[in-house]
């Protein structure tokens, strides 16, 4: 054992001693904690033997802390205070269902959190935990209910289901788009910033040079180029109107169903190689992960609606 944790007095004690120093009655502490008025006495006796100090002055029919007293139940009052929210929260946790989702940062920040107070709406007493986590988690060791992978087919776990598939185009603030032709020409793609995924080189589809190439303007400098290893934050950067962004459908539809984003062009890629699917180990026997599991599906059909749109 820790020899820190061997010099520390033991929590009854310590909780005979709060009672008693707000009360400043051993009678009133007695009759709080359902103890003996002589338990107490006995507990604040010990208190001080073990830290060799006085913690009350008794005086004629009341009692006062002694400075060694006040300081000591200052740091008490904090501690005890902190340990009844921890136990309170772990209680509630225990038996409020709660289903643990992990999603990439991207789907996560732009696709998910926007939609959880509908499920809150609808399912006021399940909890929801997010782990946004770039990485491949292992459900089975992780303790994840679900996830949303972004993964080629080939890829895609047993039994996971496609939620959507990807679907890439240039889309801008609508105070920029408004001041952009339909077809991009060199002098205005020079007067406007490309908004770059730094990871665009592990997809080419989300890089800008095959864009740029097949709409002719492979040669033409823009006017900057600002780059984001977050895809949250790229999308952040279109809507306040810093530049132009590659779109991922799913991900931007509700933005440009609300009117923040807006299409620049007419060209829409489907992506074959890449779709978002929810995984699963098996069916769990927790209804709450089903009716999860259940709304995700609903909300992505609703997507792929607003994206059609």
């Amino acid at each position: 054992m820790d020899s820190r944790l061997q010099r520390l007095p033991s929590l009854d004690p310590l909780k005979g001693f709060d009672a008693a120093a707000r009360h400043l009655s051993f009678t009133k502490a007695a009759a709080e904690l359902f103890l003996t008025q002589s338990a107490v006495s006995r507990q604040i006796q010990t208190l001080e033997e073990q830290l060799g100090v006085r913690l009350f002055r008794r005086e004629t029919r009341r009692l006062v802390l002694t400075p060694e007293g006040e300081l000591l139940h200052r740091v008490v009052i904090e501690i005890l205070s902190r340990l009844t929210e921890v136990c309170a929260g772990l209680r509630a946790g225990r038996w409020r269902p709660r289903v643990t989702v992990s999603a990439a940062v991207g789907i996560a920040a732009l696709w998910l959190v926007p939609r959880l107070s509908a499920f809150q709406e609808i399912e006021p007493d399940v909890g929801v935990r997010l782990s946004a986590d770039n990485r491949i988690v292992d459900l089975d060791h992780e303790d994840i209910d679900l996830a949303l992978r972004y993964v080629s087919p080939d890829n895609a776990p047993s039994g996971s289901v496609l939620l959507f598939e990807e679907e890439v185009f240039p889309v801008a603030a609508p105070e920029l788009a408004a001041r952009l032709p339909a077809t991009l020409r060199p002098e205005d793609l020079a007067q406007v910033s490309l908004l770059a995924f730094e990871h665009g080189h592990q997809a080419p589809w989300l890089s800008w040079d095959p864009w740029l190439a097949g709409m002719g303007l492979a040669n033409a400098p823009p006017k900057a180029v600002m780059q984001f290893n977050q895809y949250d934050q790229l999308i952040r950067a279109a809507e306040d109107g810093r530049g132009i962004a590659l779109g991922r459908g799913p991900l931007v539809a509700q933005m440009m169903s609300e009117g923040k984003l807006q299409l620049i062009g007419g060209t829409r890629l489907r992506v074959a190689a890449r779709g978002y699917y929810l995984v699963r180990t098996q069916p769990s026997a927790r209804p709450e992960v089903e009716r999860f599991a259940t709304w995700l599906l609903g909300e992505a059909k609703q997507t792929e609606r607003d994206a059609q749109a």
